[in-house]
């Protein structure tokens, strides 16, 4: 099952959230009117209503009673629902800080908070998405973790203060591994609604200990009595809903913590990464005598179903825990029964011994070669490459959200060449993100580069127009393909501004780019990447709109047609053709370049991202199908796929195959 059948499972899970939901919140409603009946039974001996042929007795209270306490009932779990939906609203962040967990600083100098990042940023870039912003657990010493957000481009990873202490580099990689496979799979967005469904369920309890309080400090004792009793009603029954809650829990989070699993396997080829992490769980537990996920922030329980592993001890196992049990997901990842393993707390330099830094690059030629005719290993990544076309088609869709081998390599040479050129501040720190955006787009002629220079100055100072001319004086040294990845690398950073900042970025990057009246394909590119990534959209849920590629066949047409006439300007038809042959059930016409507009392409990219999540994966193989026409590829068309899968929020890696990159 790839990223898209996961997402369109992901979608059903929601539609199956929201049927459980309506059966708890009826049993709920049907438990609260049992309850308040009960309440009349033990006031008197009946309550007297008039009715058309008299008085009539009703033991369990007046008609519209009940109607009044069900609509007072619903709407009490509904204002809960709506309340915590709207709290969680800016995504991962606000899931992070309701556990008391801290922003890591992408500056940080401390050891191991410096290997998590770059675990992140490996996965990360290696699977073609943003980096995730990345939270610390201080104060919780088990082991443990979970990714949150709206979507992938929003999405947060936060770890307790023991994965970081207690594991290796190779264990630590697993956990983040399966963390991204949450992200990838849509389960982040399905968690957070369920955050809120569950919220509105616990409510009740908090009225029926307010009304418990109120009774309890009347003057007619029987009144007083029936008052706390229907209070101490309503708070027994809000935990009922909290049981139906974790059977909700369980009903969508079990299996899809066997899948993560086996993401984390797959992604980095190492059973001992995930399952070292699952066993030192299991350890940990036997050494301390609780549970080695343990977390003890009072909102555990809440987002219980996000972690890593239980962050309470349950008190029902079986169908109504929220996680598998650790034996059977170490059985399922080894194929065996396997011995648990201590978890102390490692030094430092037993921690990072896992940890290889990448030997320096030479510095790219034009021609992406490096000294003595050797290719450069950075330059291979982003230069053409020979393979079949269906190979390398098939190798495109097959990998969407997965780490091909290649993937750690290619981020840790990128890294490495961040480094050896200056840029790391500036992918790290919010402030000079910012200027490393504005110094991607700065790639006019002199005339007009000196005239967005002038601009630049007037709008941030002359001391941020040096810092710009510096930072693209080193991004120039890099090959113009990794410069999407890159943007991506400064992901955490840019994330971190407020949106009203973000905002005013995209709207400055744009002035710049048109400051000559035109935008070069270059700069299209990295625009709308940077718009899925910082604009105020970014953050929002996109709707579904079209179920067939078949809906959108002009808009398909646009964007073959742009990849074709960037891959083979001399016979574009013949690179469209081999995009239309992934689509026969589409009559399409290669469109003319004059006739082709970026913003065009632009509408089209936000109508294409409104399909269902199924069909995106036809319309993907298509591109990659125009790009690697006769197995070759360029940078400006692996450029483009990239761009293009960005702008669908579908992650995809920066290279195809084992041999054969972007």
């Amino acid at each position: 099952m790839n990223f898209f059948e996961q997402q369109q499972q992901a979608r059903r899970s929601t539609t199956r959230l929201v049927l459980l939901f309506g059966v708890a919140v009826a049993g709920v409603v049907l438990a609260v009117n049992l309850a308040l009946a009960l309440a009349f039974g033990f006031i008197g001996p009946g309550v007297q209503t008039v009715t058309a042929g008299g008085v009539t007795m009703s033991r369990g209270g007046p008609a519209g009673l009940h109607v009044f306490v069900s609509l007072a009932t619903l709407a009490l779990i509904g204002g809960g629902t709506w309340y915590q939906t709207v709290r969680l609203r800016t995504g991962g962040d606000a899931v992070a800080q309701m556990v008391g967990a801290r922003p890591l600083d992408p500056s940080t100098r401390d050891l191991l908070e410096r290997r998590l990042l770059n675990v992140v940023e490996e996965m990360a870039l290696a699977s073609g998405t943003p980096v995730p912003r990345v939270y610390i657990m201080d104060q919780e010493n088990g082991i443990n973790a979970f990714a949150a957000g709206h979507n992938i481009n929003d999405a947060v990873i936060a770890v307790t203060r023991g994965t970081l202490t207690r594991l290796s580099r190779d264990e630590l990689q697993g956990v983040i591994a399966h963390e991204f496979s949450h992200i990838f799979n849509g389960d982040m967005r399905l968690n957070l609604r369920l955050i809120g469904v569950l919220f509105g369920l616990l409510l009740l309890s908090m009225a029926g200990r307010f009304i418990m309080e109120v009774g309890r400090g009347g003057r007619d004792s029987k009144g007083a009595a029936a008052v706390g009793l229907g209070g101490l009603a309503l708070f027994l029954i809000g935990y009922i809903g909290m049981f139906f809650g974790r059977l909700i829990k369980a009903a969508v989070s079990r299996q899809r913590e066997f899948l993560a699993d086996a993401s984390a396997v797959q992604f980095t080829r190492n059973p001992d990464g995930i399952g070292g992490a699952l066993r030192k769980i299991g350890g940990l537990a036997e050494e301390l005598g609780a549970i080695g996920s343990k977390v003890d922030h009072p909102h555990a329980e809440t987002l219980s179903h996000l972690f890593l592993a239980g962050a309470r001890p349950s008190f029902v196992a079986g169908l109504y825990a929220t996680h598998p049990p650790l034996s059977d997901r170490i059985r399922r990842i080894y194929g065996r029964e396997m011995a648990l393993l201590p978890a102390p707390e490692q030094p430092i330099a037993i921690a990072l011994a896992g940890g290889q830094r990448a030997a320096p690059l030479a510095a790219p030629r034009a021609d992406g070669f490096g000294r003595h005719g050797d290719a450069n290993p950075l330059a291979a990544m982003v230069a053409p490459v020979a393979q079949s076309s269906s190979v390398a088609q098939a190798a495109m869709t097959q990998q969407i959200g997965t780490t091909p081998r290649t993937g750690g390599d290619f981020a840790a040479l990128l890294g490495q060449r961040v480094r050896d050129l200056g840029l790391e501040s500036a992918v790290r720190d919010s402030a000079l993100a910012q200027l490393l955006v504005l110094a991607l787009v700065v790639e006019k002629a002199s005339a007009v580069g000196a005239s967005q220079r002038r601009a630049i100055a007037e709008t941030l100072g002359n001391e941020a127009a040096q810092t710009i001319d510096r930072l693209h004086a080193a991004v120039a040294q890099l090959p113009p393909g990794t410069r999407l990845a890159l943007l991506d690398l400064a992901g955490p950073a840019l994330r971190k501004l407020a949106v009203v900042q973000g905002d005013r970025l995209l709207m400055l990057a744009h002035t710049l780019i048109h400051a000559d009246g035109r935008m070069t394909l270059a700069e299209f590119l990295l625009y709308t990447v940077l718009k899925r990534r910082v604009g105020s959209d970014s953050r929002r849920a996109v709707p579904v709109r079209y179920v067939r590629v078949q809906d959108l066949g002009q808009d398909v047409a646009r964007v073959l047609s742009l990849i074709a006439h960037v891959r083979l300007a001399e016979d574009p038809t013949h690179a469209f053709s081999a995009g239309v042959q992934t689509l026969p059930e589409l009559p399409l016409q290669l469109v003319e370049r004059e006739q082709l507009s970026l913003d065009g392409i632009a509408r089209a990219l936000e109508r294409l991202n409104q399909l269902a999540p199924l069909a995106k994966p036809g319309f993907i193989r298509a591109c990659t199908a125009a790009a690697f026409v006769d197995g070759h590829t360029n940078w400006k068309a692996a450029s483009c796929v990239r761009s293009i899968c960005a702008a669908l929020d579908a992650p995809l890696p920066p290279q195809i195959a084992e041999d054969m990159s972007v």
